[in-house]
């Protein structure tokens, strides 16, 4: 069974995009969400108007991730073309360049440290630290990790933390944040004012709830699930985070073309220069990838994530308030 290094090498050939992939799925992806956002916007029957808006917003989260992978430079790297459509994407769905690279190159290089800062990644703390928190910072790391916080990704998440506390936090290094508040909320005043809240509602903010809602769980439930281990400073190793912090998320065809193969997380973590294409091609092929450690996306598997809060270092996982 490789692991270390031999395992990291092992994966390298495959770290290879086919330019051609990249752009079909790449324009195929945006063409979908410019339609079904028009089709939301402009289609004269209410139930299409409907359905228009829950794809854009499905189709928004498979437009992030392939954004996510164009930002570890796994495709269609140092094309102009793509660096002016993924600048704009990133300002459209509130997760500009500058704090989004930052805070996911330091997610990638700190995962599963458990006396780290939480840049990138939600807070972890140990049952031991937890208990010496005072009652506010309690009550405020809990808040940060609540279902409520992801079910409201897009206010919280997105448009406050990635957008509004990057700018207020160093506004020379985060001016796309700004940009990305101002045409934000000036987009959709616009809708509101001038086609009404009906519109407003279709096609900008169900399709924006629904996408941040499902990015923000996706990003929790990959490093917050039952089987999940997490390890001091010294301990730490780059494949060790990879293949024990990160979760397999075990999907059907549907929910791994809207999530781009994001569930194959702990391969992702292992080299992000893999393209997201090129995912389940890897598992396949390299036998030791297979025994991950996984969850999904049904009911009961997201209220075991859910339920965990801190992290228990002798009983070695992540456990509940109850068991505090």
């Amino acid at each position: 069974m490789r692991t270390g290094k031999e395992l990291i090498f092992a994966t390298r050939p495959f770290a290879v995009e086919d330019r051609k992939k990249s752009w079909l799925y790449t324009l195929s992806t945006l063409i979908i969400l410019i339609v079904s956002l028009a089709g939301s916007y402009w289609n004269i029957n209410i139930l299409a108007k409907i359905a228009c808006s829950i794809l854009s917003g499905l189709v928004i989260v498979r437009m992030f991730v392939i954004y996510h992978d164009y930002q570890h430079h796994s495709i269609l790297y140092k094309s102009i073309v793509a660096d002016i459509i993924f600048w704009i994407f990133g300002i459209y769905i509130l997760a500009p360049e500058s704090i989004w690279k930052r805070s996911h190159d330091y997610h990638h290089n700190h995962n599963s440290k458990i006396f780290t800062a939480s840049i990138g990644s939600w807070p972890i703390v140990s049952k031991e630290k937890f208990q010496k928190l005072s009652r506010v910072q309690q009550v405020n790391y809990l808040a940060i990790r609540h279902p409520l916080t992801i079910l409201f990704g897009y206010i919280i998440v997105f448009f406050y933390g990635l957008c509004i506390q990057s700018f207020m936090s160093s506004p020379r290094k985060h001016w796309d944040s700004l940009i990305a508040i101002v045409t934000h909320l000036a987009i959709a005043v616009a809708i509101f004012a001038f086609a009404g809240w009906q519109t407003w509602l279709l096609s900008w903010f169900i399709p924006f709830f629904i996408a941040c809602m499902l990015g923000s769980y996706l990003f929790y439930a990959q490093h917050n699930f039952p089987s999940v281990t997490f390890k001091g400073n010294i301990e730490w190793s780059y494949d060790n985070a990879a293949m024990e912090s990160s979760s397999y998320m075990v999907m059907n065809p549907f929910w791994r073309w809207v999530t781009a193969n994001i569930g194959y997380h702990h391969i992702h973590h292992l080299n992000s220069r893999i393209p997201f294409y090129r995912l389940p091609e890897v598992m396949a092929a390299i036998p030791e990838l297979q025994n991950a450690k996984t969850t999904t996306l049904n009911p009961s598997d997201i209220i075991a994530c859910f339920k965990l809060k801190v992290w228990d270092p002798e009983k070695n996982k992540m456990i509940s308030l109850n068991a505090i």
